[in-house]
């Protein structure tokens, strides 16, 4: 291992596992992430995916009939993008809900960046790494959940028609 990314700095607030990296390099990450985000919402802004043609269409919807946990996602972006709340959750309920939750963990990877901490050794327990291992799998539960649930309850399809 590199002495460079794991060495242990004294920052203020206690003892860490400090990142060596000068700090632009720790940023070229997040802001790439972030800059990318900001690139393809605005080009779904600006393409309107209601207008056949400018996006594949999802092969779950075009070969099987249904919506899966995605269908609608670029609808939904494109009406978060321009303000339209309502009809973003009449396409995706699911991207409206993740929406601030995306933004909240690219902050968190912003600041950690920032800051060149990569952890503090006292927060980790075995709850937390109990929870870093049911998250995901939670996460895939949900979208399955809402890929079955929303092909029997009409107001959660994706607004095709």
């Amino acid at each position: 291992m590199s002495s460079a990314t794991t060495t242990l700095a004294r920052v203020p607030g206690g003892p860490w596992l400090a990142d060596g990296r000068p700090r632009w390099r720790r940023l070229l990450g997040p802001v790439a992430t972030l800059l990318g985000l900001l690139a393809a919402t605005a080009y779904v802004r600006a393409v309107d995916p209601n207008v056949p043609g400018h996006y594949p269409g999802c092969p779950t919807q075009t070969f099987l009939g249904v919506d899966c946990a995605g269908c609608g996602g670029l609808r939904a972006t494109h009406e978060l993008a321009n303000g339209n709340v309502p009809a973003a959750l009449d396409h995706n309920i699911l991207v409206v809900l993740a929406a601030p939750v995306v933004a909240v963990l690219l902050a968190l990877w912003l600041r950690r960046a920032w800051r060149g901490v990569i952890a503090d050794p006292a927060q980790y327990s075995p709850r937390r790494a109990v929870l870093e291992r049911v998250l995901p799998l939670a996460f895939v539960a949900v979208l399955l959940v809402f890929s079955v649930v929303r092909n029997l309850v009409p107001y959660l399809g994706s607004g095709i028609g």
